[in-house]
């Protein structure tokens, strides 16, 4: 009987972030050619089988992590990391879902800011993966994280200040100021979740060396 290849996480977690790559285009496709939020059925459908795409090998990495004998570093670890890939990918959909549930009439012109931030931090990360496999590469992964640390901040001070403006150009539109808070709550989360993300890569490999 042939002898079944072993599972490999690196591949998977390279797999994820391509995913991850994948939905932050749709995201960016959809603020750049809104229309109306009914003209997003479309992109919904292929942002969905997108997000499946990485549930399935999220529950591949999940699977062979429960039955292998020997992994690539701790179990705790690979499963932090694959969930935490896994919650960058829905939670884009999530946005574009919100973006029709919420029947948007207008597209905001700090969105595509945070959606292109969101893009250069998972293409930092995948950049980067080459490095995590090695463990060695500290400096590289240093550099990653440092990257996307710093598009994190940038994505804290859009927030701030869009936020501000809400409140301040939209002071009598109070359902505007509802629907944008919720919407940009969720764009800053996902720069904070690309964050996470990094610091998990940066942990495992000190962990590692």
């Amino acid at each position: 009987m042939a002898k079944k290849d072993k599972f490999n996480y690196f591949d998977a977690f390279e797999k994820q972030l391509d995913i991850a790559a994948e939905e932050a285009d749709i995201l960016i496709n959809a603020i750049e050619g809104f229309t109306s939020a009914e003209d997003l059925k479309d992109l919904l459908e292929r942002a969905h089988t997108i997000e499946h795409d990485g549930d399935m090998v999220n529950h591949e990495i999940l699977t062979s992590v429960s039955i292998d004998f020997i992994t690539p570093f701790e179990r705790e670890d690979i499963i932090a990391l694959a969930q935490e890939l896994d919650d960058v990918t829905d939670m884009i959909e999530g946005v574009l879902q919100r973006f029709y549930m919420f029947d948007v009439h207008f597209m905001h012109p700090q969105a595509i800011e945070f959606a292109e931030i969101i893009k250069k931090s998972i293409k930092a990360l995948r950049k980067s993966m080459g490095s995590f496999r090695e463990f060695k590469k500290l400096k590289k992964i240093r550099t990653m994280v440092e990257d996307v640390a710093e598009l994190e901040e940038r994505a804290d001070a859009l927030y701030m200040e869009t936020i501000r403006q809400l409140y301040t150009e939209d002071a009598e539109n109070a359902v505007r100021i509802e629907v944008w808070s919720r919407l940009f709550d969720r764009l800053e989360a996902i720069c904070d979740v690309t964050k996470a993300v990094a610091d998990t890569m940066a942990t495992i490999a000190l962990k590692n060396v």
